[in-house]
């Protein structure tokens, strides 16, 4: 008899235990402003506020595969869930759990707030390509560039670049122009080189952005930096016609003061040489 009326204590004591858990979650605030921030498959999931006196725990929710934990217990506000989103193609959902202790979730489902969805091969943004070599050569500038790379690998090791991923759906976009000119042309090309006919007479300058013409949204990626070629370059080329008059006015002031000198200095010596041959006072 006392064995059972300790069990139903317990019993007790257990379901009173779970309310007041249940009642202390739903009082927790949740996640607000929960973004998705992605450059060559690299996700970071962010949100607000940060937590006082709870935490966080991220699940990235996808369409066809197992929910998957990250960042468990965070004070953190910001989560990189890039090994979660390795299957680039499917969609994905995460929530933002919030919690009070590694426990109190196991007694019913905590608040949470709730991402947009989002598709990384849909979404992610592509980064800069990497300019390796170029020249320009009598009417022909030869450009090669490196694919970014991205988080994942291959199995000997090796980072899979963007290339590897998107295949014959990426693009490169070359825009060129004279120099000092704004004129811009373009071209396009499924390869890591171009070869672009020019005028041998002007130098170029260039860059280079991937480019996805399938999507939706984010078809273009990052710039890459800005190059510039440097054949049959003069210095009113280099340094522009306002900098080569300067000169040519300080070349001319050096002159024209070496000439004043010139003229002053013969003309004291033809003085001293008058007075010289003038005859002694007195004599």
């Amino acid at each position: 008899m006392l064995r059972a009326h300790a069990g139903f204590r317990a019993l007790l004591l257990g379901a009173l235990l779970w309310r007041l858990a249940a009642a202390g979650n739903l009082e927790l605030p949740t996640a607000v402003n929960v973004t998705w921030s992605s450059i060559n498959f690299k996700t970071i999931l962010q949100w607000q506020p940060k937590p006082s006196g709870y935490f966080y725990t991220v699940e990235i929710h996808g369409q066809t595969s197992d929910t998957q934990k990250k960042c468990i217990l965070t004070t953190e506000t910001e989560c990189d869930v890039t090994d979660a989103l390795r299957n680039v193609k499917e969609t994905y959902t995460a929530h933002i759990l919030s919690v009070q202790s590694a426990g109190m979730d196991n007694f019913e489902e905590p608040p949470f707030a709730s991402s947009e969805k989002f598709t990384p091969y849909n979404q992610t943004i592509l980064g800069k390509p990497e300019i390796q070599n170029y020249t320009q050569k009598d009417s022909k500038l030869n450009i090669v560039f490196q694919d970014p790379l991205t988080p994942y690998m291959f199995l000997n090791g090796s980072f899979q670049s963007i290339r590897d991923i998107f295949k014959h759906d990426l693009e490169y976009k070359l825009y060129y122009w004279k120099d000092q000119s704004s004129g811009k042309k373009e071209a396009t090309t499924k390869s890591n080189t171009f070869e672009i006919s020019v005028d041998n007479t002007n130098n170029y300058c260039f860059y280079i952005e991937a480019t996805i013409p399938s999507r939706r949204e984010n078809r273009t990626g990052q710039e890459s930096m800005v190059f510039c070629t440097s054949v049959g370059r003069t210095i009113l080329d280099e340094y522009g016609a306002e900098v080569f008059i300067i000169i040519a006015v300080i070349a001319i002031a050096v002159i024209t003061l070496a000439i004043v000198l010139s003229v002053i200095l013969c003309k004291r010596k033809k003085a001293k040489a008058a007075r010289e041959k003038e005859p002694l006072n007195g004599i």
